[in-house]
């Protein structure tokens, strides 16, 4: 179970790391060498490189440090060694990639701002799944939504919108005001589409005689709750019962797994479904 626990933590920065590059990838690639504002820190920091050419890499972690000791400091010790490890690596990503990519890979700004819009907000996706952050404005939004009764998800979007206005200061250019909205909002879908993807749901019926041993097992390795349903076979009427079992999508090959190490002859239904709410799964709301 330890070497398991380990692997397991292991995998989790392992994909937490790749998500960070995309996002370092998708700016540094796209976003930066168009000279198009995002929103977020790392916004901030590509405003201050278009006016004083202050690596983005530096300027991340700087503001993004600031952000994450006040928080410690107003809300408490929410923030996980993930968060830190986060705005660590994505500083160095930031730093190296600009350094390595100097021209724009894309000469049509709607192509950079869509592709860049992509990779930012599927790498931010990619980090939210393994329970990380940033570090960036959502940590602002925190904070202003203990003092004031305003969602998180719109002072973000208050920010944002902000934070890209003031690339026309810079620029005195509508266009790159207006594709900096247009890669926000594309950041915004990415987010959404792989963060949909990983809350992803299924309802497995299993009917085996090892019934008791497969529901150990997924207790014990998989730590969901599963339920014994009584049933009863047509052709032996033999009673027995239905192990039933609501996951996660990635954890369905680790249930195939479980089942086909136990009871190789097995019958197992999958079923995807709608949405799943209570403890493990997702916060029922009005």
């Amino acid at each position: 179970m330890l070497r398991k626990r380990i692997w397991y933590n292991a995998h989790s920065f392992i994909i937490l790391t790749l998500g960070l590059f995309i996002i370092a990838l998708g700016w540094t690639a796209f976003l930066i060498p168009a000279e198009i504002t995002g929103g977020g820190i790392t916004g901030i920091s590509s405003l201050i490189f278009y006016a004083t050419g202050f690596p983005v890499g530096i300027s991340y972690l700087l503001l993004s440090s600031l952000l994450v000791i006040s928080a410690i400091k107003v809300l408490g010790p929410r923030f996980g060694v993930k968060t830190i490890f986060a705005v660590l690596v994505l500083s160095v990503f930031l730093g190296l990639l600009q350094a390595v990519i100097t021209e724009p890979v894309v000469d049509d700004l709607f192509m950079s701002a869509i592709i860049g819009g992509i990779l930012a907000g599927a790498g931010v996706g990619i980090v939210f799944t393994q329970g990380s952050s940033t570090g960036g404005t959502d940590v602002i939004a925190m904070i202003v939504n203990k003092y004031r009764n305003i969602s998180p998800g719109r002072i973000i979007l208050y920010l944002d919108l902000v934070i890209i206005s003031s690339s026309y200061l810079i620029f005195q250019s509508i266009e790159k005001m207006v594709y900096g909205y247009v890669t926000m909002a594309v950041i915004s879908y990415s987010i959404d589409m792989v963060l949909s993807g990983s809350k992803q749901t299924f309802q497995v019926f299993i009917f085996s005689p090892s019934y008791m041993e497969i529901a150990e097992r997924i207790d014990k390795e998989v730590k969901r709750g599963i339920t014994l349903i009584d049933a009863e076979g047509w052709y032996k009427k033999k009673k027995t019962k239905i192990v039933m079992v609501m996951i996660r999508r990635q954890e369905t090959s680790l249930i195939m797994r479980i089942v086909k190490e136990t009871d190789p002859d097995a019958f197992v239904s999958q079923n995807n479904v709608m949405g799943t709410y209570g403890k493990g799964f997702e916060t029922i709301r009005p």
